[in-house]
């Protein structure tokens, strides 16, 4: 492969990576979008949830307000009756039969209304289980995406040949290497002070006659003649 399909090949590498990296950030910019769009749908559903709660509250009040009505209003018709009052009688049936047309439609518009308030919570719990868990998730990506980002910070400032941690790892040896080399030297000065200074203290003896010098060769010559005769 020839030097320019290499540079090529790089280059469409280092484009293709910036591409991912690009996607990768937009995916997160679009989830946390749609994370905060959920959040209002969810918003809204809680305020119509909690108004279907109220009308059905309401209807639940009517009925009970009506059923206790036509428990009432049965007691008039039996007291009528008691009486002989066959007209006031049916003049209080009458009202009970409206009554009890008035209760059917409470009744029904209540039941409406609770089936409705049953499938909106399930429907507001299940949202809102599931928002938690991409909540969760995206949380958990951001962390990994921002320690990974840190330890490759590091990694490469420990690998990097011409990096500030590798120029300063290099600057330490060469000191560490200075400073071994003035304690030889040091070493090697004393060493050298202390031979100077006994050469120096011999010489002193000899000249004060305290201490002879060495054999000379004619003593060494007369010490063998008198070992042959011997």
């Amino acid at each position: 492969m020839s030097i320019w399909a290499k540079v090529a090949t790089a280059v469409r590498g280092g484009v293709n990576e910036a591409g991912e990296a690009f996607i990768d950030n937009q995916a997160l910019r679009i989830l946390d979008q749609e994370i905060r769009d959920a959040d209002s749908e969810l918003s809204k559903s809680k305020g119509a949830l909690t108004g279907i709660i109220a009308k059905r509250k309401l209807a639940d009040k009517k009925v009970a307000s009506l059923k206790s009505s036509l428990t009432e209003y049965e007691g008039y018709v039996m007291q009528a009756l008691d009486k002989g009052d066959e007209e006031l009688a049916n003049e209080i049936a009458a009202k009970i039969a409206g009554l009890e047309t008035e209760l059917m439609a409470e009744e029904g518009l209540a039941k409406s209304f609770g089936s409705s308030e049953s499938q909106l919570r399930k429907a507001v719990a299940h949202t809102e289980a599931s928002l938690k868990r991409l909540k969760q998730q995206v949380d958990t990506v951001k962390a990994t995406e921002t320690v990974q980002k840190a330890q490759a910070s590091v990694a490469a400032r420990h690998s990097g040949a011409g990096s500030s941690m590798r120029s300063a790892l290099d600057s330490l040896e060469r000191l560490k290497d200075k400073q071994a080399e003035r304690a030889a030297k040091f070493e090697a000065a004393s060493e050298l002070a202390e031979s100077t200074e006994e050469v120096s203290l011999d010489d002193k003896l000899k000249a004060a006659g305290i201490v002879g010098g060495g054999a000379s060769g004619g003593d060494v010559l007369a010490r063998l003649k008198a070992k042959r005769s011997g």
